[in-house]
């Protein structure tokens, strides 16, 4: 990952603000090649790393990162887990899985965990902070072959009758904050990009939530790649 690293092809943030992220993944080699790389960026900062899922919600405690960076297989306790732990007691740090998992079941249950985030660990450097910088701001990133395995899961789910009414039509306001949400977007980047107050985004968020009746970040995300309201990364 770390390997694919080029600074003139790095995304510029506009925040200024550091993202303070925890490492949580069993592997030192894992933990210290990602701590160099994303050390050596101004706007992330490695606050500390966990070996265990223990020790991570112990760290979330401890240190109150913003982003956790978690692997899935740990010992004691797997990332899954601590990850509906975190998400439970702690709703304001967001985790951000990195695994090399693929397989369905475990994409199916990690959304359902309540995690914003998954990057495959042989995705290039310039993902992982995309998705970084999404997350921070409120929105979700997942790697596209994550994506494609949420597409192919809601089609199914879709061709069984499962959509359960969430195809209630939207307005054109309300699809283009749809698609601004599944990109990553803060309420505030989508105010200003839409000439309005973040009170008014916020209501139109609210609106698309409840007439698709999905309440989360990851779902509308499913979402709006399912019904081609956003485009796959090739």
């Amino acid at each position: 990952m770390c390997a694919a690293k080029n600074q003139q092809n790095m995304p510029v943030s506009k925040r200024k603000k550091t993202i303070k992220v925890l490492l949580a993944d069993d592997h030192p080699v894992v933990r210290k090649g990602l701590g160099s790389c994303l050390n050596n960026l101004e706007h992330i900062e490695i606050v500390g790393e966990a070996v265990d899922g223990q020790e991570t919600v112990s760290k979330v405690r401890e240190l109150s990162p913003e982003i956790v960076l978690m692997d899935l297989d740990m010992p004691t306790m797997s990332g899954l887990e601590a990850t509906k732990i975190i998400r439970r007691e702690f709703p304001l740090v967001k985790v951000l899985i990195l695994s090399i998992h693929t397989n369905k079941d475990y994409v199916l249950q990690i959304i359902k965990s309540g995690a914003q985030g998954y990057v495959l660990k042989d995705a290039p450097l310039t993902e992982l902070v995309r998705a970084i910088e999404s997350v921070h701001g409120g929105g979700a990133f997942f790697s596209p072959d994550i994506s494609q395995i949420m597409l192919d899961q809601y089609l199914a789910e879709a061709t069984n009758g499962e959509e359960s009414g969430n195809s209630k039509k939207l307005t054109n306001r309300e699809t283009e904050v749809l698609s601004m949400i599944a990109e990553g977007q803060s309420n505030k980047e989508m105010a200003s990009r839409m000439g309005v107050g973040v009170r008014t985004v916020e209501t139109h968020r609210e609106r698309v939530m409840n007439k698709l009746d999905i309440h989360n970040v990851a779902g509308l995300t499913k979402y709006a790649i399912a019904h081609g309201i956003i485009k796959l990364e090739k």
